[in-house]
């Protein structure tokens, strides 16, 4: 069983390797909030100017996004308001996804699978949380966090392969969170989640 961390919503937010390193850089001395609205503003500022993710400006919101929320990631995130942080980081990401996927046009199953493979780790990271079942620290690297999926699919745009860069990273993801997901709930004790079930509710 992992460790608690010492906020849970903390845990909710899925960083990356790079969100977690800018994050370090402030030491938690930066209020997560209001940078992730600001950073979901610009992103949609820049898919509308970019024409939907398609050329342009667009390319480079996942850069802005992780430059302006990535340091509020080693806050405590114990204000009133800042469970809103996690949603916020959520919708940034899925829309800017679903934006380039679209706006290139992409097989519906291929954006299917990618927004799924997400969103399946998403929910399940969130009931882990609750069930204080927690993934272990090197997922959220390998995951990329939500932070490097956008750069990754950024990146397709700007060297012209959206579709192959989806189709590979959809494939990576749920490999990863499928495998490593089923692995780690078929190895907890149940006695484990039984106690959890008891524990401080949220």
């Amino acid at each position: 069983m992992i460790p608690v961390p010492r906020s849970r919503v903390v845990s909710y937010r899925d960083d990356g390797p790079l969100s977690r390193g800018m994050g370090a850089l402030v030491a938690g001395q930066l209020p997560p909030l209001p940078p992730a609205i600001a950073g979901a503003f610009v992103t949609g500022i820049l898919l509308l100017v970019g024409l939907g993710g398609t050329d342009g400006l667009a390319v480079f919101a996942p850069a802005v996004t992780l430059l302006l929320a990535g340091p509020g990631s080693s806050h405590a995130h114990d204000g009133r308001v800042d469970w809103l942080v996690p949603p916020i980081l959520r919708l940034t990401e899925y829309v800017f996804v679903a934006a380039v996927c679209f706006g290139h046009d992409l097989h519906p199953l291929i954006i299917f699978a990618l927004l799924g493979a997400m969103a399946f780790h998403h929910y399940d990271l969130a009931y882990r949380v609750r069930q204080r079942v927690y993934p272990p620290p090197w997922l959220s690297t390998a995951g990329l966090g939500w932070d490097g999926r956008m750069l990754v699919v950024s990146a397709g745009v700007i060297i012209g392969q959206v579709t192959a860069v989806c189709v590979l990273l959809a494939l990576y993801l749920w490999c990863l969170f499928g495998w490593e997901s089923m692995t780690c709930w078929l190895a907890a004790p149940r006695s484990g989640v039984d106690e959890a079930d008891i524990g401080t509710p949220d």
